[in-house]
């Protein structure tokens, strides 16, 4: 089976289209380097000719908020034409668990965006919402940083790893479409500064983190579940340590 991964050279994208090439699947890994563009339309014809499962992980380059709400509804409005040309089945789009419950965050409002035009589309879907990724902590912690120390809401978080979110985008690209959503997250749940006081231990980093729940993730405030998936979700399997010992293997 033919499966176009956009957005396929990053972090999530590569270790999909590996999962999926050991499966023996046609994958191509497309991205702007490739000569792909989804926002000028750039080879997106030729690359989805044949394709029955588009997966989109693109990114935005800027998440400035005007700029990533015209990156993701410009990609949405170009992939769904493509798509419906191609005839493609199945369109998978990976997006944030709690994208729809903080609106003061330009990017969570941008994702939602996307999500409407993919639902709107007429193509087959499932979108997977993803609560955030361990790889990211050190600059969530960066972000958080005011007056020498990290300040973090005490909302709960639950992050997961990278090789647990691209399993279960391989998974869900290969099931049959929901047509609606799928909340996937890490097994553990915790408050969101214990997490990143965890982190921050662990790779020797001395930095404080204070608990305030007036601080703000990327713009937007914390509630206790804001972040985290509200009814039922698929877990991944690696949890902090089993995480942190992979991420040293490989440093």
């Amino acid at each position: 089976m033919k499966i176009v991964i956009i957005g396929g050279t990053g972090l999530i994208g590569s270790k999909t289209a590996a999962i999926l090439r050991q499966a023996d699947h046609d994958v191509v890994a497309a991205s702007p380097r490739s000569g792909v563009n989804t926002i000028t339309g750039e080879g997106l014809k030729a690359c989805l000719t044949g394709a029955q499962v588009v997966i989109d992980l693109s990114n935005s380059p800027s998440f400035e908020d005007k700029a990533v709400l015209e990156f993701f509804e410009t990609s949405a409005r170009n992939l769904r034409t493509a798509e419906a040309e191609a005839g493609v089945r199945h369109h998978v789009a990976l997006s944030i668990v709690g994208t729809d419950r903080t609106p003061e965050n330009g990017y969570f409002r941008a994702k939602v965006a996307q999500e409407k035009l993919v639902e709107s589309s007429g193509v087959p879907y499932t979108i997977v919402r993803s609560t955030q990724f361990f790889e990211f902590l050190g600059g969530i912690a960066d972000s958080g940083m005011q007056d020498n120390a990290v300040r973090l809401s005490p909302g709960m978080f639950q992050p997961i790893a990278a090789d647990d979110v691209a399993a279960i985008v391989a998974d869900v690209a290969l099931a049959a479409p929901r047509n609606g959503i799928i909340d996937i997250a890490g097994p553990e749940r915790a408050p969101f500064d214990e997490i990143i006081a965890r982190y921050l231990k662990a790779v020797g980093d001395p930095r404080e983190v204070v608990r305030d729940p007036e601080a703000r993730y990327f713009g937007g405030l914390v509630g206790d579940l804001s972040l985290v998936p509200l009814g039922e979700a698929r877990l991944g399997k690696i949890g902090f340590d089993e995480w942190f010992r992979r991420s040293q293997s490989k440093a």
